[in-house]
């Protein structure tokens, strides 16, 4: 995966095919799947080569229906299925191979004033009291910290408190206050350099970001480690309700509110400056290895 933010910029430049055809390439990576963030990403960038510049993302819908390879290009087809006055609907779908691996519906809205609310920032430490998820991951598996940043560097991922998908953080002193409900992670993100001044990039990093441990807090209530169960998302869903900087903090609030059927559901509130930037939500395939089921 991207270990810089340059990299991660690469990524997202797609190379036009034809009108509404766009091909996007792959990072250098140990991994043999595709990161779905990197497909989701690259999706909406396709999808906002189509539409006029004075829409913007709101709302986007996808399904993950096949892994996808890394040692060969993405295929990303872009239907127009809307153009209105004051919304935009595009339907992408990507390919490898001529499979379908991936299909998102997203809407897109011109800015227009009306209602405003929002919860409330969580009361949380700041991230330079939080340890780098390369460092926590270190600790968990037996992989040099440079091992996962190599992947990963390309953001500055930093957990709260001493719940992680691993386990607790060896000798963590920061305690998550998840008050009544177990199954919650949250965490501090940016990427790690500086983005162009470009909303729609941002919100394509921010897309790529939110697909990094979403499914895992399905793990947390469990203590089972990643390698302990088999998994894969099956959709990702998000709301953009207010702009953010992908490049500078903002607060992943995770929580997984069910776990059943081989199935873990998770949602995430995404916080920049003070003001709640973006909802997730995520469904994805969760097997035990093992076949010693938690039913905590």
């Amino acid at each position: 995966m991207p270990s810089t933010a340059q990299e991660l910029l690469e990524l997202l430049e797609l190379e036009e095919i034809e009108s509404g055809l766009y091909r996007g390439q792959n990072p250098v990576t140990k991994r043999q799947r595709a990161f779905g963030g990197q497909v989701l990403a690259q999706a909406l960038v396709a999808a906002y080569r189509t539409v006029p510049d004075e829409l913007t993302v709101h709302s986007l819908h996808a399904y993950f229906l096949r892994p996808g390879r890394t040692d060969r290009p993405m295929i990303y087809d872009v239907e127009v299925m809307r153009d209105g006055r004051s919304f935009a609907t595009r339907r992408v779908v990507a390919r490898q191979d001529n499979q379908m691996i991936f299909a998102v519906t997203a809407s897109f809205q011109v800015a227009e004033p009306g209602l405003e609310h929002q919860d409330a920032f969580p009361d949380v430490p700041p991230p330079e009291d939080c340890p780098r998820m390369s460092e926590v991951l270190a600790a968990q598996t037996g992989q040099s910290a440079s091992f996962w940043e190599s992947e990963w560097g390309a953001l500055d991922f930093r957990w709260i408190g001493s719940a992680t998908p691993e386990g607790p953080i060896p000798g963590s002193v920061v305690a998550l206050d998840a008050g009544d409900h177990s199954s919650v992670a949250r965490a501090w993100v940016r990427v790690e350099d500086r983005l162009p001044d470009d909303p729609r990039l941002h919100q394509a990093a921010l897309a790529y970001a939110s697909d990094l441990t979403l499914l895992a807090v399905s793990t947390v209530p469990h203590g089972r480690p990643l390698d302990s169960v088999q998994a894969a998302s099956l959709d990702h869903a998000m709301w953009f309700h207010r702009p953010v900087a992908a490049d500078r903090w903002w607060l992943y609030d995770q929580a997984s509110p069910s776990a059943t059927n081989a199935r873990g559901f998770a949602t995430g509130r995404i916080f920049a400056e003070g003001q709640l930037g973006a909802s997730v939500a995520q469904e994805g395939l969760i097997r035990v290895i093992d076949k010693q089921i938690d039913k905590q």
